[in-house]
């Protein structure tokens, strides 16, 4: 094989690779984005909806001293709650039934 024929290969293998090395990272970093409908559609929770805190966060305290209503959901994904200061999140709180 000539030598220009055999640079121009190895000039072809290469910008293969970098197009599938490209390909593939654009793939990965779309994986995981999500449009703004579909994240506003699954919240786990919703402003004005009671949570219940884990009985394991505090313990001795009733059902009903541990529930409390969702005043704003943060950016962050977290909660912040009527009459309890501070920010909340999910694994706070027990799962509906």
């Amino acid at each position: 094989m000539k030598r220009s024929t055999k640079r121009w290969l190895s000039g072809l293998v290469i910008a293969a690779g970098a197009f599938g090395a490209a390909g593939a990272y654009l793939r990965r970093k779309n994986v995981g984005t999500s449009t703004k409908s579909q994240k506003d559609g699954n919240v786990w929770a919703r402003p004005g909806m009671s949570v219940t805190f884990r009985a394991e966060l505090m313990p001795g305290r009733d059902r009903d001293d541990r529930t409390f209503r969702v005043k704003e959901i943060l950016p962050s994904g977290r909660v912040s709650l009527h009459d309890k200061d501070g920010e909340h999140k999910e694994s706070e709180f027990e799962h509906p039934a």
